[in-house]
């Protein structure tokens, strides 16, 4: 049958068993699914370690702010506000990381482990689940008694 027949007669299916055709569109698509998911989750993994080092030292410079604000004698005997405007760079480094945190700094620094636990939760329900670098993980079916 020449391809003017096929497009004539468009009832003729090639005889390919349905089982191996649908098993290797699923393939197919599994595997773009999987190549897409890992290349998302690796392009956010920069963004995510500069958030994740940003967060360390804001954290870090708040930590020794707060040490040098505890131990000064002085703030005991002055008022709240006092000791806090005689320590800018406790204050400042307060400051920031309160900031940061209202930007959504910690959604942002867990962006990659949210985006898979989404898909895991989804996956479920087809048997699959994934790693936390995108790669699919395939689940024997359940069997029905």
């Amino acid at each position: 049958m020449n391809s003017l027949e096929q497009a004539e007669a468009p009832w003729v299916v090639p005889l390919v068993p349905l089982s191996s055709a649908f098993s290797s569109a699923n393939s197919g698509n599994l595997k773009a699914f999987e190549r897409r998911l890992t290349e998302y989750i690796h392009c956010l993994q920069p963004a995510t370690g500069r958030w994740r080092m940003l967060l360390i030292v804001v954290s870090v410079c708040t930590a020794t702010g707060a040490w040098n604000w505890l131990i000064d004698p002085e703030t005991q005997k002055v008022s709240f506000l006092t000791s806090l405007w005689n320590h800018p760079f406790f204050t400042l480094s307060c400051i920031t990381l309160i900031g940061l945190f209202f930007a959504g700094i910690h959604k942002r620094v867990v962006a990659p482990s949210i985006i898979a636990a989404r898909c895991r939760t989804i996956l479920a329900e087809y048997n699959m689940s994934c790693d936390d670098t995108g790669k699919l993980i395939l689940k024997p079916r359940p069997h029905v008694q």
